[in-house]
């Protein structure tokens, strides 16, 4: 069987789906590697490094997609500004793709169906479950921890004021106050870093563990509680609110965003259209110069202002859509999501590398399209099909 890797074309992106390391044990488990030339740039491995542990380079990308059995990828497809084609339409008809495809998300809509009709077997990376046997293979933990330490550095530099508290000789500046939505593992890294950079911190969560972690974090944590049944779901995941309990949530959080200098924005339910928290009125209402960093929108986002890949500015408010953080700190992420995508693969073909283990929990959770047809759950809803 052959694995692609080929290099990712989304702008800004500096990641890649196999570093050296992991060639070298996929060609120890029996597969044969494709690297596209230059795929590594971005974390500094060189060509020859890939050939070194035992991968084949290809100049033509349009040759390794049509050859690969199976395509290894960090970003969902995209259209391949060097081709002119959209790398649904590379992929081998009846081939598999694993890679982050964010399937609920109204803009990977129409790629899904696209995989679909091209009878694709692919996979999400966001799709692994929580439990104690997958925690190797969950890239979303590992890439949430680098989004929450960049997001709040970017929105440092977005910020027209100090974060700490600074003495001066014609007074006292006093420290920006952080907000956040969301205390995940994204939302736990911001807590920390937004601390380490001498802000007075608040945390909002529906989910009383999630609150308890950023309290010993030193965060203030403030909005309302919520029944632990409607709160928490699968893997101590949040879970998606009725209306009437996300409306109960918006009115809660709205006295805090009006005070804040920062919000970090990462409230995600794992496989669904992320919840929209804060909205145009609130945002109207907020601090002149304030800035909002709205991570969860690879999922549609918690602002209903944020326009995705960009940052725009409405009400003197800066909101940033960015959506590929975690390639902005290109080593350590990719070096984080290559062992993520091993572990995974080992997992996938435990049974032999000729074929995949449909059976295995992981699998099933994470299994996207299939014999022509789009089996993950989370999508389905999105789309409104059954």
């Amino acid at each position: 069987m052959l694995i692609g890797i080929p290099k990712e074309i989304l702008p800004a992106e500096r990641r890649v789906a196999a570093i050296p390391e992991t060639v070298a044990k996929y060609c120890k488990m029996g597969f044969d590697i494709a690297v596209e030339t230059g795929a590594g740039a971005g974390i500094f491995a060189s060509d020859d490094d890939y050939t070194k542990a035992g991968a084949h380079i290809f100049s033509d990308v349009e040759e390794l997609f049509a050859k690969a059995d199976l395509i290894l990828k960090v970003k969902q497809p995209y259209m391949n500004p060097n081709t002119g084609k959209t790398e649904v339409d590379m992929l081998r008809e009846g081939g598999a793709l694993i890679t982050f495809l964010h399937p609920a998300a109204p803009n990977n809509h129409e790629m899904i169906r696209g995989l679909r009709d091209k009878n694709i077997t692919s996979f999400t990376m966001d799709g692994i479950l929580r439990i104690s046997r997958a925690q190797r293979m969950d890239a979303l933990s590992s890439m949430s921890t680098v989004t929450g330490y960049k997001s709040v550095l970017m929105a440092a530099c977005h910020l027209p004021k100090f974060i700490p508290m600074l003495g001066t000789a014609i007074g006292a500046i006093q420290p920006a106050k952080a907000l956040i939505i969301g205390t995940g593992v994204v939302g736990l890294q911001a807590v920390a870093t937004a601390k380490r950079l001498g802000g007075v911190v608040e945390a909002i969560d529906i989910r009383e563990n999630a609150r308890q972690e950023a309290n010993s974090l030193g965060a203030k944590v403030v909005g309302f509680e919520m029944p632990a049944e409607v709160a928490t779901g699968e893997g101590g995941y949040a879970k998606a609110l009725m209306p009437e309990w996300l409306e109960k949530e918006r009115k809660a959080i709205a006295p805090y965003v009006g005070g804040a200098d920062i919000i970090i924005l990462s409230a995600l339910v794992p496989g669904e259209v992320a919840p929209i928290l804060i909205t145009e009125e609130m945002v109207a209402k907020m601090k002149p110069g304030a800035v909002i960093e709205d991570v969860s929108i690879d999922q549609g986002g918690n602002c209903a202002l944020t326009e995705s890949g960009t940052v725009v500015e409405k009400h003197g408010i800066t909101i940033s859509g960015i959506a590929n953080i975690p390639g902005s700190v290109p080593v350590h992420s990719a070096w984080l999501y290559a062992n993520n995508m091993y572990y995974y693969v080992e997992n996938l073909f435990k049974k032999g590398i000729d074929h995949f283990d449909l059976e295995d929990e992981i699998v099933k959770h994470s299994l996207v399209t299939y014999q022509g047809k789009i089996v993950f759950a989370g999508a389905l809803k999105a789309m409104g099909e059954k």
